[in-house]
């Protein structure tokens, strides 16, 4: 099929898991074009899978230290510009268009009545899974924000429902029992200012804390270890540690279940997907949650044992499968051969 792929660039997790996917379609003989919009393009990296891709301005989300700015957000918010890169976008000879999240090809499916597909957790909110209390306004904004025909929502656990496992980089299958430190602990709070997530952590000298995040260079001092973002170096040291403390998204707490990784999360003030996120770790027991940077709450979770891996199936070998199908009303018949391949 020739394929249109629409990535949400904002975030490192959408183009994570589309990376794995849009690489498997390729794999399958697919001819596969993407758009990925919400990012500026020199803030984009390693996305040398995507080819050819275009980058387009789309949406974006406006954060704050660790709240949503509904504000900024509006501000922010071209919607003469959104309508024209729909209504100027090609899509001749186009069979399927798969959303992850991605608002201008959601649009233009809809405009130009071509099959989609909506990829992603997002996606897996229009089941019955743990939803947050929240406004009516951010529950129709994350169900609306880039709808599509069919749906392949992810989430850590099935909930009995047509949903598949997290989507799970190939490079954390092939090396997933290496050695682990039990005093080295990954820090992913990019939503939070990094002078508040120093202070967070400083007093416990005992702990390596490696942190990711707004940091441009690498530095090392005593005990914490700033890193810039390294695709390699970031999955690395996942692997390698015994816990993460993140944000309340969604792909990274996925990659640390299917290691055994000890979770917390610390979900995005207004971000009802976010807060939904830390609602089903806690209701699953996977993981703790804070709904601020609490020293306390993280010197408990720090004495924690680590948990046993989940070892998440090869999720986009089934969701390529379904595509390419055709039968695309089947759903749950590839949702539980995935989920019977991971346990």
């Amino acid at each position: 099929m020739k394929i249109l792929f629409g990535v949400q660039g904002t975030g490192n997790g959408h183009i994570s898991r589309s990376r794995e996917l849009v690489r498997k379609l390729k794999e399958n003989g697919h001819d596969v074009e993407v758009i990925i919009s919400g990012r500026k393009e020199d803030e984009l990296k390693e996305i040398g899978i995507f080819e050819p891709y275009r980058v387009m301005k789309g949406l974006t989300l406006v954060t704050y230290k660790g709240r949503m700015n509904y504000m900024e957000t509006m501000f922010q918010l071209d919607l003469a510009r959104l309508m024209s890169d729909v209504l100027m976008l090609d899509t001749s000879g186009i069979d399927l268009i798969i959303t992850d999240f991605e608002p201008i090809t959601s649009m233009a499916a809809r405009i130009k009545n071509i099959p989609s597909m909506g990829f992603g957790h997002q996606y897996a909110f229009r089941y019955d899974i743990p939803f947050a209390r929240g406004s009516i306004f951010e529950k129709y904004t994350l169900l609306n924000f880039a709808p599509a025909r069919y749906n392949a929502g992810l989430h850590w656990n099935h909930f009995n429902q047509p949903i598949f496992p997290p989507v799970i980089p190939e490079m954390l299958y092939a090396s997933r029992k290496c050695e682990v430190d039990r005093r080295k602990v990954l820090v992913y709070l990019p939503f939070e200012e990094v002078e508040d997530v120093a202070a967070f952590v400083r007093s416990y000298g005992d702990y390596q804390f490696y942190i990711y995040g707004k940091v441009k260079e690498n530095l090392d001092e005593g005990h914490l270890h700033f890193r810039s973002y390294s695709r390699e170096g970031f999955l690395n040291d996942l692997k390698e540690c015994n816990g993460v403390v993140c944000n309340a998204g969604f792909e990274l707490p996925g990659e640390a279940l299917h290691l055994g990784k000890k979770l917390l999360l610390r979900p995005l003030d207004g971000q009802i997907e976010q807060e939904s996120n830390a609602l089903a770790m806690e209701e699953l027991q996977y993981g703790m949650a804070m709904h601020s940077l609490d020293p306390e709450l993280l010197a408990g979770w720090l004495e924690l044992p680590g948990r046993e891996p989940l070892n998440y199936s090869r999720t986009v070998d089934f969701i390529a499968e379904w595509i390419g199908s055709g039968d695309w009303e089947g759903l749950s018949r590839y949702t539980e051969a995935a989920w019977k391949a991971t346990f």
